[in-house]
């Protein structure tokens, strides 16, 4: 049977697939405008001579690092040329509180989360007097702040401190790099007149192991601290009794440390890193807590001799470098890890609760368990990589931890440790 097709036409490819033409629009009125542009003298002489500023910023800054490698990037903060340690954090929140941080002294911070500066800065998130860092490194400059207790912008922030940072720079590439080679020193520098060449060499003149940091960053003579948590940001420390007399060594101390302390019911004296442990013991306080703090904790044998002197005499609480100096001073030994731990989210298995606690870190060294005496517990571990977190020793009424429990910036999973050292405290003064 054939199909017979009114109208045939041809079903070539072509004719199948060409549009059928629109209807063209009614249109209904049409408006005229035009738009006058006008320039300046200077801007037109700058044209004619090639000069002209461009509307956007470009790269004016460059980071070598000691294996040869060379960033460009653009600058803002302070300008000029600077050497330290190169470490990414991982944080997503929380920079003020980093970049006023002493233990990061001798030390660029990068950060890997990509978008820094939202939030502005303000005094209330600052954790000491004053900026230690060598400088900040990060993908992304926010061009705005929506903060409501934001006070100024981040640039304006480190130009008044003298810190330089840096960005438009792949803060991912460098920190694959950091985590394959380790934590590599580099020279930052906005100055064009520098060589590559000349910087490469101040990398690889440059070293931060055995270099005291803490002589930097501590106080210079003892203080009372007077400031509590405040109570929109207080918790778990209703109810607390008795006041303990606490004697703090400063070797970098962050504000929030104290702060907990005092909201858990403590009296506390700020003292400098080499306060003298008989002076210490005069005062008779209740506990004594070793601080955080910057560097390589063999380049300070002064501080774990105070230690020393102190152990069995008093209940102490190592924090970070305290922790290390308590392993030294303990017989056990110290060691730079690859790249450290730097951020607000690391998993820590607190063996005595038997449990898991996020924790903020921010070390480049470590207790070795091995070398700890007999009668030295482990009781903290870290669940990247099974480096010692904690220790205890019973026997002479001495805990530690290698983070911050004082959470500034991270999560609050360790803030209990300050009650427990309270027990500590109340458990000696009870026994004596």
């Amino acid at each position: 049977m054939e199909l017979a097709i009114k109208n045939p036409i041809a079903l070539t490819t072509q004719n199948f697939l060409k549009p059928k033409p629109k209807p063209k629009p009614k249109v209904k009125s049409l408006r005229v405008f035009s738009v006058k542009c006008t320039a300046s003298l200077s801007s037109l002489d700058g044209a004619a001579t090639g000069v002209v500023e461009r509307p956007w910023k470009t790269s004016d800054a460059r980071l070598v690092l000691e294996d040869g490698s060379v960033w460009r990037a653009k600058s803002f903060g302070a300008r000029g040329t600077q050497v330290g340690e190169v470490v990414f954090n991982t944080s997503l929140t929380g920079y003020q509180e980093i970049l006023t941080d002493p233990s990061y002294a001798g030390q660029f911070v990068l950060m890997t989360n990509p978008h820094i500066g939202n939030t502005g800065v303000n005094f209330d998130d600052e954790e000491s007097r004053q900026c230690f860092l060598a400088g900040l490194v990060i993908r992304s400059l926010s061009i705005s702040t929506s903060n409501w207790r934001c006070t100024k912008a981040l640039g304006d922030y480190l130009l008044e401190r003298n810190i330089m940072g840096i960005y438009d720079v792949d803060t991912r590439a460098i920190t694959r790099r950091l985590r394959q080679d380790g934590s590599l020193v580099g020279v930052l520098t906005t100055e064009e007149s520098k060589t590559d060449e000349e910087l490469l060499e101040m990398s690889r003149s440059w070293d931060i192991v055995g270099i005291d940091l803490i002589s930097g960053v501590t106080c210079t003579a003892p203080y009372e601290w007077v400031d509590k948590t405040d109570p929109e940001w207080d918790f778990n420390c209703e109810g607390r009794g008795e006041i303990y007399h606490v004697i703090a060594y400063d070797f970098g101390i962050k504000h929030n440390i104290p702060r907990r302390l005092s909201s858990y019911g403590c009296k506390i004296t700020v003292v400098p890193s080499n306060w003298p442990a008989s002076e210490t013991l005069k005062m008779k306080p209740d506990g004594v807590l070793f601080s955080n703090g910057p560097g390589d904790p063999s380049a300070v044998p002064y501080a774990v001799k105070t230690v020393k002197e102190l152990l069995g005499k008093v209940p102490v609480f190592g924090i970070c470098m305290g922790h290390q100096l308590l392993g030294q001073a303990l017989g056990g030994k110290t060691f730079k890890m690859k790249f450290g731990h730097h951020g607000g989210n690391h998993p820590v298995r607190n063996l005595v609760a038997n449990r898991v606690e996020i924790s903020a870190q921010n070390h480049n060294y470590a207790v070795d368990p091995a070398s700890l005496p007999k009668g030295v517990e482990v009781t903290h571990i870290n669940l990247n990589d099974g480096s010692c977190a904690g220790l205890a020793f019973p026997a002479l009424n001495v805990m530690s931890l290698q983070y911050h429990p004082e959470a500034s910036p991270g999560p609050h999973d360790s803030d209990s440790v300050f009650g427990e050292f309270i027990e500590l405290m109340k458990k000696v003064k009870q026994k004596a």
